[in-house]
């Protein structure tokens, strides 16, 4: 229990259904359908929509989205793959052939299909209870009239405000400058694609006018993508991946996500006594620190689309944990094998539902950098998103950029099971911290005994690339005695992440809903 002298938040207890989003009206939305008589796949889809507008920095119509679904009666979870893939000219040998050892962030290189709204689609055809004009009226409605700009939104915008190019300047900043907190944020274009979408299904998307709208974006600045690319983007479905972490298991959506770093993690992390550590403690930043630059090399070397990656049993199994986790010195810090990092201004929302039939969705919607690749179309402002820039043009990765390929991605959503059933759905923010901050909840939760909003508010410390991002939560002594360990300790400008989850008390009959203070959202429940 937290200390009420103190500020902080609450746990939200409930029993019928519970949204836990970034963006309070986001999460009001979403009761407001199972109010209504929606189920959790009708308000998370409604949500997710949504918070493109709420927090359109963060995500949109132009992105990729995954989820994890928990259906009514069962305690099988289904995977369902929203990413997009490369159109079919794109090549990396052309791109090296050009001088280029990475993709642009801010070119249409850098711009796979759009998978989120064929997967919107598909999932609420299949679980959901209302049609797509139901669904999507709030998020129609509110793109129209306009959201006003929450603190922390109005934060991030600023700080990635020069990333927006050409169309996207006059769609996405008001008088020229990033919106302020309070200020109304309107997209008349996008709502009218929303409407399409609500009459026609994805085809208004993925053919005819709005997707001409794209393609002749993209090929005025040189992209490669053509009408038959649009045309054939389906989302998949599959069987989620998982792991044990002392008494529960960690449930991952498969690759091309990162979701098997976040169980390699964890498997690496459960050869120490997390528990005996100061929660708050030096020593244990330094083993959790340690084990991230072991999991994300081999997610680097490794991960990639699930048709183009051959290790994923060796990522998973629990002897390539330990065999890592014997490479780690308690006393000093290793050399950061990731030269690069992935982590800088990679956006994302993330959001789950739980309805009274204990149907759950745990499901993140993203554009990867913050406003994508900064490329707004140019009669309805769809923005775009960049997430080819998580491919590699190294000849003969397994991530190498490639027609039809989908890129590794860092989005990945989560949930915990006990005992056979589903526990709690859960995901974390802030592009590649995903993964360690999946297994830093989880032994928040099973190594300490923290509560779920305790879980999410505790301080965070990322290595990332030769850096280790130490947010203010943890005391001097603990950045000096880091230091003299060996890490380069940075106090990062921005929070590390953001969180939501959902606990479901399968015995008592409640819910419990907590959200991330370094967001603006909430949790809420009736």
């Amino acid at each position: 229990m937290r200390d009420f002298h103190l500020p902080g938040r609450s746990q939200v207890f409930a029993t019928n259904g519970m949204c836990a989003t970034s963006h309070p009206l986001a999460a009001q939305t979403a009761i407001s359908i199972l109010e209504d008589g929606g189920n959790a796949v009708d308000a998370a889809i409604a949500a997710a929509v949504l918070l493109g507008f709420c927090e359109p920095q963060m995500t949109g119509l132009g992105g990729d989205c995954f989820v994890l679904l928990k259906p009514a009666g069962t305690e099988d979870v289904l995977a369902l793959n929203g990413s997009g893939r490369a159109p079919e000219a794109l090549d990396a040998a052309d791109l090296r052939a050009r001088g280029l050892a990475t993709i642009p962030v801010g070119g249409p290189e850098a711009v796979t299909l759009p998978g989120a709204v064929d997967a919107f689609c598909r999932l609420a055809e299949s679980h959901g209870s209302w049609g797509l004009d139901r669904i999507l009226a709030p998020a129609i409605r509110y793109a129209e009239d306009g959201v006003p700009v929450a603190p922390r939104v109005a934060f991030d915008w600023a700080e990635a405000a020069d990333a927006l190019q050409g169309r996207a300047r006059e769609a996405f900043l008001i008088g020229g400058a990033p919106a302020k907190a309070g200020q109304i944020f309107r997209a008349p274009g996008q709502a009218e694609v929303l409407r399409r979408i609500a009459r026609d299904g994805r085809d208004a998307f993925y053919q005819g006018e709005v997707a001409d709208d794209m393609i002749a974006t993209l090929q005025a600045l040189g992209g490669v993508h053509t009408a038959e690319d649009f045309a054939a983007v389906e989302a998949t479905w599959g069987d989620p991946i998982s792991g044990s972490y002392r008494d529960v298991d960690l449930v991952e959506h498969p690759p091309n996500g990162q979701g098997a770093a976040a169980i390699l993690l964890a498997n690496i992390l459960a050869n120490f006594d997390i528990g005996a550590m100061d929660v708050r403690g030096a020593d244990r930043v330094h083993i959790e620190a340690e084990a991230t630059k072991l999991a994300y090399d081999a997610r680097d070397r490794f991960v990639a689309d699930a048709d183009y990656m051959t290790r994923l049993a060796y990522i998973l199994a629990p002897e390539t944990a330990r065999e890592l986790a014997a490479l780690i010195d308690p006393k000093r810090a290793m050399p950061d094998p990731r030269k690069t990092s992935d982590a800088v201004h990679k956006e994302t929302i993330y959001l789950t539902v739980v309805d009274k039939d204990r149907m759950a969705v745990s499901l993140i919607y993203s554009i990867y950098h913050s406003f994508g690749a900064g490329i707004a179309t140019d009669k309805f402002g769809l923005l775009l998103h960049n997430r080819g820039a998580g491919f590699t043009l190294e000849e003969g990765h397994p991530n190498e950029a490639m027609g039809g390929k989908r890129p590794m991605h860092t989005i990945i959503p989560a949930m915990l099971r006990k005992n056979g059933r589903i526990t709690m759905p859960f995901g974390v923010m802030g592009g590649a911290y995903q993964a360690t901050g999946h297994a830093r909840f989880v032994s928040n939760i099973v190594d300490y005994g923290m509560d779920p909003q305790s879980a999410l508010d505790a301080p965070r410390a990322f290595a990332d690339a030769g850096e280790l991002k130490v947010e203010r939560g943890y005391a001097q002594d603990v950045h000096q005695t880091l230091a003299d360990l060996g890490h380069k300790v940075v106090v990062p400008d921005t929070p590390v992440g953001g969180a939501q989850t959902i606990l479901i008390d399968h015995e008592g009959g409640v819910l419990q809903g907590a959200s991330d203070p370094r967001k603006d959202g909430c949790a809420l429940g009736y």
